[in-house]
């Protein structure tokens, strides 16, 4: 689960990290009250933030939702020193679509906006913590080359990130600490602040069982003081039920509506850009079947995992799921019977079938217990069916009725 840069910084907060002050608004009409409550703490200059799940936002554009040609603003987060320029954007922001490099051009509505203090800096840092799988071990992630996508920091400069990889166990040593803060060249109070920055962070990602916590930028401020300027986690979903309040946190308006739809049924989707539809048991064999579409030279335009148990019910959720792509054009249904029967499963799909009216074709591949049995029910069923015997077969047959 991803949450907002304000959500983020509230947590921050609350686990004593250092983060750009600022209020959180949906509606203009709470922009005054929130700019006094700014103004009472000392602050006055601004910054005005949209609130989207994607990165490029200060980058990004600002579109009339009704008529993507008329551009707004340039723009999706504005420093300003004057409260009449501050609600002057926060005015051209809320209610509007906004298009980065990372929404892609359907872009996002903005629905909050982050008043937030403007701050006196002279250096951005990167910071980042996530697991690294390939040693089952956190890692801490700095750069000098804080403001800049760090994907293009690792392509063209690596030497400049440094990783440092955290023994669960132990947990962030202060050596390590003293570590990152060197190899980002600090000294004197900035270097005495980022222990204390890091530490906390670190204790805010172990503690909310994030999967990710970065800040881009971290910065230094004019008086060497290390504050988050920008925050982004996320967050193990099959952890969630220990953090409500994290959970509270969740925007369905800023995830897929067939991925929201999908975990009402507790049906594991990931929507992608192909149109052959895929529903298949098991997370390891649903990869593999998006994989051999592709050798088969097709397009798969989704990950659904539906379970050990897919029956009637379960198929017929699938099926909705899938249909509702506009660009699912064919259905390949890939089930290994070893929990559930072969012949069960293949019931549950003529029904579903025959419910929900499905009028693009199917292919099926069943095997396991009762297989054959399985066969001979689809084979036998009158619909649009195409049965394969073997898991190549199915690709191939799934492109081949695509093509004709």
């Amino acid at each position: 689960m991803k949450i907002h840069e304000y959500q983020a910084k509230e947590l921050l907060k609350k686990f004593g990290a250092a983060i750009q002050d600022g209020i959180a608004i949906k509606d203009i009409s709470q922009f005054d009250s929130a700019i006094a409550e700014l103004q009472s703490r000392g602050i006055n200059q601004f910054v005005i933030k949209s609130q989207i799940h994607a990165g490029g936002r200060g980058k990004g554009k600002i579109y009339n939702p009704n008529s993507r040609q008329e551009l707004i603003l340039e723009g999706g987060v504005k420093f300003v020193t004057s409260v009449e320029k501050a609600k002057e954007y926060a005015v051209k922001m809320l209610g509007n679509l906004l298009v980065t490099h990372q929404t892609g051009p359907e872009g996002k509505i903005v629905k909050t906006v982050f008043v937030t203090e403007g701050l006196d800096y002279k250096k951005e840092l990167y910071l980042g913590i996530l697991l690294d799988r390939n040693v089952s071990q956190n890692v801490i992630m700095a750069s000098t080359e804080g403001g800049v996508e760090i994907e293009k920091v690792a392509a063209e400069t690596p030497e400049k990130i440094i990783k440092e990889w955290i023994d669960s166990a132990v947990g962030l040593q202060n050596y390590q600490a003293r570590k990152l803060a060197f190899g980002l060249g600090l000294s004197g109070s900035a270097f005495k602040n980022f222990i204390v920055f890091i530490q906390k962070l670190y204790k805010t990602y172990e503690d909310t069982d994030a999967s990710l916590l970065e800040i881009n930028p971290l910065v230094i401020t004019n008086d060497d003081r290390i504050v988050a300027l920008d925050a982004k986690m996320n967050f193990d979903d099959n952890a969630l039920f220990r953090h409500p309040d994290i959970a509270a946190f969740r925007d369905l308006d800023e995830e897929d509506p067939l991925e929201v739809e999908a975990s009402k049924y507790n049906l594991n989707y990931i929507k992608l850009d192909g149109n052959v539809g895929c529903m298949v048991n098991g997370a390891g064999l649903a990869m593999a079947t998006m994989d051999i579409i592709k050798l088969a030279g097709g397009e798969p335009a989704n990950f659904l995992d539906v379970g050990g148990g897919a029956n009637k019910e379960t198929v017929a959720n699938g099926f909705k799921i899938i249909l509702g792509d506009p660009n699912v054009k064919a259905i390949l249904i890939n089930i290994f019977g070893g929990i559930v029967r072969c012949d069960r499963v293949a019931q549950g799909v003529i029904d579903a079938a025959n419910e929900m009216h499905v009028n693009v074709p199917i292919v099926i591949r069943l095997e396991g217990t009762n297989a054959k049995e399985a066969a001979k029910l689809l084979n036998n069923s009158g619909l649009n069916f195409e049965v394969a015997s073997d898991f190549k077969e199915a690709a191939e047959k799934v492109t081949s009725v695509l093509r004709n």
